[in-house]
């Protein structure tokens, strides 16, 4: 409702302008024309100017839309036109008001000092053309220039107001804009915790059942027998699918950061990933650590997270290190490893990559991938700081180059 007001305005206050062009250009034209001693010659010395200054107004105001912005060229070729007309006929002095109209608007202290300069040549040449300036006319000129000056000025402040108002409405629609967001962000993790929780609570816990269940039955079968080997292939499965299951609580609620912040949650990553199979891995943090919103440090430790599961599951590295970089306006994120490596161009790329990608782009961030067979993969991410943002009070721990070591 209220844009459609403001573009209501918008059209009004154009068509008016234009309105009144068209009315003080005819008004002049009228008065130049009422002689009556008027010949044909000179009713068209009077005509064609006036015609001409119009068509200049609607090719450069009206048709290639310069009312809000007037173009110098048609200032230039305006006020030529005007003066050429004001030395014919000094009837013709008002229309310079009608010329200035575009700009009452844009530029209204210049339009007010335009209408002042202009009752003083209509004053001057009353003067020239009688020897004398009459009480009346002198007292109507400036009664006249009064009125322009408080109405141009009236106006102006109409203009501004309105685009005052534009303004806070535009700024009111961004807040609610970013509100909703907000609301939206938070509604997606909640629901992402509350699945992480019912996989937990359900396939989880399922799945550590069946495989204590399964290792007690193997117990009982001798051990070489055939569903001694069955049930241990089901136990396998079994594992690998509790495995699977945590990996995906994991990914779905990164709980490290609901109790510290993103390089202690780093750090506990590659701290768990030795622990649990025997990588050496170890968490580097230079610069001072610059507090993130909770969305944004979330998606950060889950494309580490997915970047650590890709390289313990199909790099098979020996050690593996994320760096974290504070830059003062970006982050700059790199995990590598030691591992096979593979060639980019040649491998379809998995829906990990994609996912990891897909995260750091709603970040406004950059995303590469840099891996050569046999040396290993790189991967390195940047996601801008807020400028504005307070140091994050993260331990002493993980600031400056200290390396951290990890868990043997």
């Amino acid at each position: 409702m209220a844009l459609q007001q403001a573009w209501e305005w918008e059209r009004w206050k154009v068509m008016g302008q234009h309105a009144f062009f068209a009315i003080v250009l005819a008004l002049s034209m009228s008065g130049a024309l009422s002689g009556a001693d008027m010949t044909t010659g000179a009713a068209l010395s009077r005509i064609g100017p006036g015609v001409g200054l119009a068509l200049w107004y609607v090719y450069w105001i009206a048709l290639r839309g310069g009312a809000d912005r007037p173009p110098l060229p048609y200032l230039v070729g305006a006020l030529a036109g005007w003066a050429v007309m004001a030395v014919v006929d000094p009837a013709f002095l008002p229309v310079a008001v009608a010329v200035l109209s575009p700009y009452w608007l844009r530029r209204p202290w210049w339009s007010a000092g335009g209408v002042l300069v202009l009752g003083a040549a209509w004053s001057l040449k009353s003067f020239a053309t009688h020897g004398s300036v009459d009480v009346r006319e002198l007292t109507g000129c400036v009664l006249g220039t009064a009125v322009a000056v408080t109405i141009t000025c009236y106006v102006a402040t109409l203009d501004h107001e309105s685009h005052k108002r534009q303004r806070l409405l535009d700024e009111l629609t961004a807040t609610q804009a970013e509100r909703a967001a907000a609301e939206r962000q938070a509604g997606t993790l909640a629901e992402r915790q509350r699945l992480a929780r019912e996989v937990h609570d359900t396939l989880t816990q399922g799945f550590a059942s069946i495989a204590m269940l399964l290792d007690a039955v193997g117990e009982d079968l001798p051990p070489d027998s055939p569903a001694a080997r069955r049930v241990g292939q089901a136990m396998r499965t079994a594992r690998d699918n509790l495995v699977e299951s945590r990996r995906l609580v994991h990914a779905l609620r990164p709980a490290p950061l609901d109790r510290t912040h993103l390089a202690d949650a780093v750090r506990e990553l590659t701290t768990r990933l030795t622990e649990e199979t025997g990588i050496e891995a170890c968490t580097v943090v230079t610069g001072r650590p610059v507090a993130l919103p909770p969305a944004t440090e979330g998606e950060l430790l889950r494309v580490v997270q997915e970047a650590l599961t890709n390289a313990r599951r199909h790099a098979r590295p020996v050690s593996v290190s994320v760096t974290l970089s504070y830059l003062g306006d970006v982050l700059a994120i790199d995990v590598q490893d030691d591992g096979t490596g593979f060639a980019p161009a040649a491998r379809h790329t998995g829906i990990g990559l994609i996912t990891m990608r897909e995260r750091i782009a709603a970040l406004d961030g950059t995303f590469a991938v840099e891996s050569t067979p046999g040396e290993g993969t790189t991967i390195a991410v940047t996601v801008p700081l807020p400028v504005d943002s307070p140091a994050s009070e993260a331990p002493a721990a993980v600031s400056g180059t200290e390396r951290l070591a990890p868990v043997s």
